[in-house]
């Protein structure tokens, strides 16, 4: 029920915190409940936060779970549709960890993939609202058939849709808790990635520990109940999120002019287009951590170096997950940090500089690797001191590339296609995956050495594209002000 503001000024002046915040707030935009912010972005940033905790440590635990457990000769045959599934020429004669490496590409590709059409289901049929919810009972089902080897294929296929009708409707719906003009805006999906990185931080430690240390189902149990806790909370939240109004298009002379795309945005787009393949590829030494990053620090780091035996603490190889989630996160902040202190001396460099710098830092996170394996001798385990290398200089990289890319993609986009253009930027997330499962095949058939090399190529080869750009293009396509990424 809309209530009016001469209602409100009426009531006694002892109020609930419910009270303070009625539905009317939702579209006046003046809810200040949640640390200056509307009552709504909390419960999207709760549900968000629960919904990434089930999410990474179901893939946490998915290649270590293939590869010791379901892919192993005696329980292959367990999986329903498995024989019809492995046939597909993608997968065909592959084994062990490289078939394992070929699905965790192909599920995490498609996971980049559905939200384009979870979006426009959402904008067409459902709604935004429900499409969340479909997407979370979707993606709960499918976490809970993963506790199940006959229904393996059934659970990827659930989570892949459910995260589609997810994945971008709930983050649009931050944006739309505010007033075109209301400067809480950025500082909103702050808190709401706030949430997406408490959740992945957390989900190796709890999900992986259950998966590893008492077994793979009570992993993927834990996964299914923490989604479960992310409906709930969706749920609860309803009331304080905004309505949703499906309208006609206006067609006639009624209708409101439209950008067009000129001549002179033509250059710009096929720039963006370009970039999107070679973005791909410097992503892939850091979606490779999921995949065989893990599977090799399973088989060979020395993880007892982090064990606490005074305290029965045992260092399991899905706890690099999180190492790698709470380097990112504070190197995302200190390096934010740095180039506001470096704006007040000098000129900030642009999007295509950072993104060099990126991919230096990425081609030397590939070489901590690359050295790991070529100084550790055969039958010893690798000292922890280069695995913890390579997390520091590759999230110093994905300070450099990830948010940075996004932002260079938000100022090339003509005006006329911009969203589509941001649309476009997630498909470098969509062949960076399937790459990185094409590539982990490699693991088994090369040296170690070898391999990682291979990934220092990566960036290094996308790194000398940016260099290109930067000297050919920048000064054509690129205005002296940075954009401002989207949220």
């Amino acid at each position: 029920m809309i209530v009016s503001n001469e209602t409100i000024k009426e009531r006694p002046s002892r109020m609930t915190a419910a009270e303070m915040t009625p539905e009317l707030d939702i579209e006046t935009h003046t809810d200040r409940a949640f640390f200056g912010h509307p009552k709504g972005l909390a419960y999207l940033a709760f549900t968000e936060a629960w919904e990434r905790f089930s999410y990474y440590g179901m893939q946490t635990l998915l290649v270590l779970y293939m590869v010791h457990h379901l892919l192993q000769p005696a329980n292959i045959g367990n999986v329903a549709a498995f024989g019809a599934f492995h046939s597909l020429p993608m997968y065909r004669g592959l084994s062990g960890e490289a078939l394992a490496s070929a699905i965790f590409g192909t599920y995490a590709a498609l996971v980049y993939l559905t939200p384009i059409a979870g979006g426009f289901i959402a904008d067409r049929w459902l709604g935004k609202r429900r499409a969340v919810l479909f997407g979370a009972i979707t993606m709960a089902a499918g976490h809970f058939l993963m506790a199940f080897e006959a229904s393996f294929l059934f659970a990827l296929l659930a989570l892949v849709i459910g995260s589609g009708l997810m994945k971008g409707n709930i983050a649009s719906q931050v944006g739309a808790l505010y007033g075109e003009t209301d400067r809480r805006r950025a500082d909103a999906f702050q808190i709401f990635y706030l949430g997406i990185n408490a959740g992945v931080i957390l989900s190796p430690i709890i999900v992986g520990t259950l998966g590893q240390d008492v077994g793979w189902h009570w992993g993927f149990g834990a996964a299914g109940v923490g989604m479960l806790i992310s409906l709930g909370i969706y749920i609860a939240g309803q009331k304080y999120l905004p309505r949703e109004h499906f309208t006609p298009k206006v067609r006639g002379a009624d209708a409101a002019p439209k950008e067009r795309l000129t001549r002179s945005d033509i250059p710009a787009l096929i720039a963006v287009l370009l970039l999107i393949p070679v973005l791909a590829i410097a992503l892939i030494p850091n979606m490779q951590i999921f995949n065989i990053y893990l599977i090799w620090g399973d088989q060979h780091f020395a993880l007892s170096q982090f064990n606490v035996p005074a305290l029965d603490f045992r260092f399991l190889s899905s706890y690099l997950i999180t190492i790698d989630s709470i380097v990112s996160v504070s190197f995302l902040f200190l390096v934010t940090l740095f180039y506001r202190w470096y704006g007040k001396h000098w000129k900030q460099p642009d999007e295509l500089t950072k993104m060099i710098i990126g991919a230096g830092f990425s081609v030397g996170g590939m070489v901590c690797l690359f050295m790991a394996a070529a100084t550790t001798p055969a039958g010893h385990k690798i000292s922890m001191f280069w695995p913890m290398m390579f997390e520091l200089m590759n999230s110093i990289g994905f300070a450099h590339v990830l948010p940075v890319s996004l932002a260079l993609f938000a100022r090339l986009a003509p005006k006329a296609l911009n969203a589509t253009v941001i649309g476009f930027y997630y498909l470098s997330f969509f062949a960076a995956n399937s790459l990185i499962g094409w590539l982990g095949g490699f693991y088994v058939t090369m040296p170690t050495t070898t391999f990682w090399l291979i990934h220092a190529a990566c960036a290094g080869f996308a790194g000398a594209v940016f260099i290109a750009f930067k000297l050919l293009l920048a000064k054509r396509l690129m205005s002296d002000e940075p954009a401002e990424a989207p949220a």
